[in-house]
């Protein structure tokens, strides 16, 4: 944007710090108003004929527009897409495996597409794929829900998970997760130190055994 003596212009349509229109006026007059309302003549419209002017604070205009940009950038999340492989004849360990995969990428907040690999006779099958899918939509139902339905895409069959949890979200569990288990720790040390005193303290308060001397019956020995 330019602003107060930057703008180099015959005249201008000026609006007022309120919105309110001026109408149009030479730059000097602009100008001199600004100077006389303490604000800044700035340039918001610089295509329009004549150019559009607004009396302003530009100082204060830039912070706050800076506080949105931040806001912003703060409430948006970067989408995420993992990808996972199957075979349509997976046996049952690497499917939980791979489940496992699949509800780690949901807890994150990360979008998910599962890929089915046909290979040879199994294209014939494409319903071994889709039974598949199907199967681990629901067994993941409480934490994703299908958000591209299983397509075949030449040799493979694909379908998409998304979260039912944001990005942010996830992070901000996370971050509580870790806190809690943080606790979790120092309270087990704070147990232990507070168990090992306790067992120095009784140890130290416990009488000492008095030795006794051998009886013998013999007075030579």
């Amino acid at each position: 944007m330019r602003v107060n003596d930057r703008i180099r212009v015959a005249e201008v349509r000026l609006v007022g710090p309120g919105g309110e229109q001026v109408g149009i006026v030479r730059i000097d007059d602009a100008l001199r108003l600004a100077q006389e309302s303490d604000l800044d003549l700035v340039e918001v419209a610089p295509t329009a004929r004549p150019p559009v002017c607004k009396l302003m604070d530009y100082g204060k205009f830039k912070y706050e527009n800076a506080q949105k940009a931040r806001e912003t950038r703060r409430n948006q999340t970067n989408t995420v897409i993992k990808e996972m492989k199957l075979r349509p004849k997976i046996d049952a360990h690497d499917y939980e495996t791979k489940k496992g995969h699949v509800v780690r990428f949901l807890n994150q907040g990360d979008k998910v597409k599962i890929t089915i690999m046909f290979r040879g006779r199994e294209q014939h099958r494409p319903e071994l794929g889709f039974r598949l899918l199907q199967r681990l939509a629901g067994d993941v139902e409480e934490l994703g829900f299908v958000e591209s339905t299983p397509k075949q895409d030449g040799r493979n069959m694909v379908m998409v998970l998304g979260p039912h949890k944001k990005k942010s979200e996830a992070k901000a569990d996370a971050k509580v997760e870790r806190e809690r288990r943080a606790a979790d720790r120092r309270a087990d040390r704070d147990a232990e130190r507070a168990e090992r005193t306790e067992r120095s303290a009784a140890a130290k308060e416990e009488p000492k055994k008095e030795r006794r001397r051998s009886e013998n019956l013999d007075p030579d020995m």
